[in-house]
């Protein structure tokens, strides 16, 4: 009974620093009184693990009010604050023309963020290695922070991720690109994988339009389709991570791949080109075709040029069957269009929002994220932070060097 009782204490003790540190980040000089109240821990649990956490360098216990010449009654409060600079995270997203980095403090706050191409589309994993270990650097050094103070570093990638982190694929690439062990053994960073746009689900729920919503669904919708998925605010990965994969949609009349916005909307512009010469996307690709890319097709509508509005109304339509299968299946309260196409797509949702009851008896409200191409890393980083939470009491930042100030 002894040898199950101390790891369940220990357990116990580590959740309930991981909900101090959230309850403290971000809210400034907190008293013990404010801890109890918000994380819901008795004042002996609340002042034990304060302790602990000022010994391992996570907390600053600052004087008491009494002793800064601030009178007051009674026993005098003890003062801490949340050392947001105490160490840092970093959250990577490895695309497949580019990487993407982002270094954060302990409060989540960006220091930098920096992106890199590959030098072409294919390029060897040896060779995406080497253009990882360089935006790290990069990274690192424009937030002004030590690679010793990386404590957790999460890596988004576009293949299913089971819970233990690990890349279930067939897909030679994977195979021989182990991102894991590749960026452990060259830094000594500990290193999280994630399906790139469970990342998406975090940090739209954590800092896009879908703070507070607990039943979501964010869609990945640049050139091909990905998405995570939350319900009851927990991210699904289902029994080997395949959860919110969607190659079902080959199945799906009308959509038939797991083609994005982007390419749709280039397919369907020039479709229309060969319909209808008289455009002014043919003018914006210069008489080439083949030169399109989707960005012209939205330019083109935004004119009021026909062809490209008919376009942009087939690939809405083929977005609410693809949005009323996943629906079907989910069932939650909002569908968050995110990735590099976003800005762009939020002239279909119009479209898509009156089309999508012929697809789904539970339509959910809709949205674009605001959160840019950076929505992987900045994903990336939540889960980073989850991770330092979950772990704080086996961490300690104490014995890093801290950032300037």
């Amino acid at each position: 009974m002894l040898g199950e009782t101390a790891p369940s204490t220990q357990l116990v003790r580590r959740v309930n620093a991981g909900a101090m540190l959230k309850a403290m980040r971000g809210a400034g000089i907190v008293t013990g009184t404010e801890l109890m109240a918000r994380t819901g821990l008795s004042r002996a649990t609340v002042i034990s693990i304060c302790d602990e956490l000022v010994r391992l360098g996570w907390l600053q216990e600052l004087e008491n009010q009494r002793g800064a010449g601030e009178y007051i009654k009674g026993r005098p409060a003890r003062r801490f604050v949340f050392d947001d600079g105490a160490a840092s995270v970093l959250g990577i997203d490895i695309g497949a023309n580019k990487i993407t980095t982002i270094v954060a403090d302990m409060a989540g706050t960006p220091l930098s963020q920096v992106t890199m191409p590959f030098r072409t589309y294919n390029v060897s994993a040896a060779e995406r290695a080497d253009v990882l270990d360089k935006i790290a650097a990069d990274a690192l050094e424009k937030a002004g922070v030590p690679a010793e103070s990386v404590l957790a570093v999460s890596v988004g990638v576009a293949a299913p991720v089971n819970r233990e982190g690990e890349v279930l694929t067939v897909q030679e690439f994977w195979q021989s690109f182990d991102v894991r062990r590749i960026v452990s053994e060259r830094h000594g960073w500990h290193v999280l994988l994630e399906n790139d746009a469970n990342l998406a689900a975090l940090a739209e729920r954590w800092q896009g339009t879908a703070q507070g919503v607990d039943h979501l669904v964010v869609m990945l919708a640049g050139d091909r389709l990905g998405s995570g998925i939350l319900e009851s605010g927990r991210l699904l990965h289902g029994q080997s991570g395949g959860f919110g994969e969607l190659g079902f949609l080959n199945n799906v009349d009308g959509v038939g791949s797991t083609y994005g916005i982007a390419h749709s909307a280039v397919s369907a512009g020039r479709q229309a080109i060969e319909r209808q010469q008289d455009t002014i996307m043919l003018e914006l690709c210069a008489g080439e075709p083949e030169d399109l890319t989707a960005e012209m097709v939205f330019e083109a509508a935004a004119q009021g040029d026909q062809a490209a509005v008919d376009a942009l109304d087939s690939v809405a339509l083929r977005m609410a069957k693809v949005i009323g299968a996943i629906s079907t299946l989910a069932n939650p309260e909002l569908v968050v269009l995110a990735g590099g196409v976003a800005a762009s797509a939020e002239v279909l949702l119009p479209t898509i929002t009156k089309e999508l009851p012929e697809f789904t008896f539970t339509p959910p409200r809709l949205a674009t994220s605001t959160l840019g191409e950076g929505i992987v890393s900045l994903g990336a980083i939540r889960h980073a932070l989850d991770y330092v939470e979950e772990h704080a009491l086996d961490l300690s930042p104490a014995s890093l060097p801290k950032r300037a100030s």
